[in-house]
């Protein structure tokens, strides 16, 4: 694929993520009424700040290395793994009577939140492919 922005990878998967997002919200709103339902949301930044700084050759100094004293040592596991996405339960929300713990307002701010984003992605997706249109365009004009 020819893209003459690096970071259009990362907008795609930003995008993928802010939809899976999305679902989860709507599932969250859709069992609002559901007993025992646990809200859940999905935390996908920081495997997109790790695809950053591999694209874009940044180092991130700032883990603390463990030290080896033989080479038969175990490499430290990190879980979850910083380079996947998670999916897990919202804390923090009072569960009511029927131990749901999905709360209206919070879902409905989220959804709020996600959807500019969305929309923020969208347009900027819009104007990359806009500049390449216009290169395209005024090179064919040249020759």
């Amino acid at each position: 694929m020819i893209s003459p922005f690096k970071s259009k990878e990362l907008i795609v998967d930003a995008l993928a993520g802010r939809n899976l997002r999305s679902q989860m919200i709507n599932s969250n709103l859709a069992n609002v009424d559901t007993p025992f339902y646990k809200a859940k949301d999905i935390e996908f930044e920081t495997a997109l700040v790790n695809r950053a700084n591999e694209i874009f050759k940044k180092k991130d100094t700032k883990e603390l290395e463990l030290a080896s004293t033989n080479a038969n040592h175990q490499k430290p596991w990190k879980f979850p793994d910083p380079n996947k996405s998670t999916i897990y339960l919202r804390d923090g929300h009072l569960a009511r009577n029927d131990a749901n713990t999905v709360d209206l307002d919070v879902e409905t701010t989220e959804m709020s939140k996600n959807t500019m984003m969305i929309t923020a992605l969208d347009g900027v997706l819009r104007r990359q492919s806009n500049i390449f249109s216009t290169i395209i365009d005024t090179s064919s004009k040249l020759g």
